[in-house]
């Protein structure tokens, strides 16, 4: 992404139109006729002051600067009809317009100045941000993927929650997370998560691997960060990695302490029976043993859906948690996509706009011809 662009979009959103700009034109020709057609004794050549003040709502210093020149020829016109330029009243009026012109384009230079540097700001956190957290690719061998991301803070694009794909020999790896905390600030944590499941999903032969790596690669963070730190000591990642290889009707997985996956099959929503996750990444002393791979059916037209607990901790004015079984199961087929795009508008709507903390959701649809799956860990509905 260019750094221009913004700040085009910018100037584009602030450059007036042809009738934006007859507005203060039109504003003074009929103060002036009024002044004109008015008794003698009515006087509105203060109300010139406002012209310039209407054009610094919606242009920039130069139609400001323009408009006040305007104003204050169109008073000197009035105040000669009147017969009066050379009293005091009249020349506080001229005083008056020129002041409150000179300010109006000071205000406009600095805001205009405050807009352009916002808009680089802007444009180096998005880069930074897509850098960081990756679109996820609409096909991955024989898996159609689609994604959202609602984010907590205002104006950012990610924060805290993570996701990514990785297409390895013969399988499709998927990561999903959350690190405690939200917004810009977890984005830094969310970064070595993401920089480390990229790197080790190519290199690792089996997920208890990959996830070690995940692990190790977090612990060092921690200690970098200092166990001094309040925030060292309260930093941890729940995440979820899965693995679909291709030629089996299978989806394989470790929790970290994530909320479990949701498979829709037609219209109903099953639930995989998952024991006790594993503690989140970042809590090494409290790992015990080895937690086994979790194997779920996942058959061609089969819908995987991965989120995080921003989607199901959310709550609308009432307190109610968002029901996102219910609603999955509400929602005709569709692909991934359209499945995505509902989620995304119901939960918002649900809320009422905005998110206490950020959501994401990752929809996995297998395709291929592969049939049956073997009887392996069970789902219920």
């Amino acid at each position: 992404m260019h750094h221009r662009e913004p700040e085009g979009l910018y100037r584009s959103a602030w450059r007036p139109s042809q009738a934006w700009r007859l507005i203060p034109i039109l504003f003074i020709v009929a103060i002036v006729v009024a002044d004109r057609l008015l008794p003698a004794a009515v006087h509105l050549g203060p109300l010139l002051a406002v012209a310039p003040a209407l054009t610094a709502m919606f242009a920039g210093p130069w139609m400001t600067g323009l408009s006040g020149l305007l104003a204050l020829l169109a008073l000197l016109f009035v105040g000669r009809l009147h017969g009066g330029l050379s009293t005091l009243n009249h020349q506080l009026q001229l005083s008056a317009v020129v002041l409150i012109t000179v300010f109006l384009v000071i205000y406009c230079l600095l805001r205009d100045r405050r807009q352009r540097e916002l808009a680089q700001v802007r444009s180096v956190s998005e880069a930074a941000q897509r850098v960081v957290l990756r679109p996820m690719p609409a096909r991955l061998g024989p898996l159609r993927i689609a994604s959202v991301y609602v984010a907590a803070a205002a104006e950012a694009h990610i924060g805290g929650d993570l996701y990514a794909a990785v297409r390895t020999n013969g399988a499709s790896r998927l990561l999903i997370g959350d690190v405690r905390g939200k917004g810009l600030a977890a984005i830094s944590d969310a970064a070595v998560a993401l920089c480390a499941f990229r790197e080790a999903a190519h290199r690792c032969v089996d997920l208890p691997t990959l996830v070690g790596h995940l692990e190790e690669s977090v612990a060092r963070n921690l200690a970098e960060l200092g166990g001094a730190s309040p925030h060292a000591v309260e930093f941890f990642i729940t995440a979820a990695v899965a693995e679909v290889p291709d030629d089996e009707p299978v989806v394989r997985m470790i929790s970290r302490g994530h909320p479990p996956p949701l498979v829709l099959r037609g219209r109903r929503v099953l639930k995989p029976r998952f024991p006790d996750p594993a503690p989140p990444l970042g809590m090494t002393e409290l790992i015990t043993s080895d937690h086994p791979v979790e194997t779920l059916p996942f058959r061609p037209g089969d819908l995987l859906v991965l989120y995080t607990d921003g989607v199901i901790e959310a709550r609308n004015r009432s307190g109610v948690f968002y029901p996102l079984a219910e609603r999955l199961a509400s929602w005709q087929d569709g692909d991934p996509e359209t499945l995505v795009r509902l989620l995304r508008d119901d939960l918002l709507a649900y809320v009422g706009g905005r998110l206490p903390d950020d959501a994401a959701v990752i929809v996995v649809e297998r395709t291929g011809g592969l049939s049956e799956p073997p009887a392996s860990i069970g789902l219920h509905g």
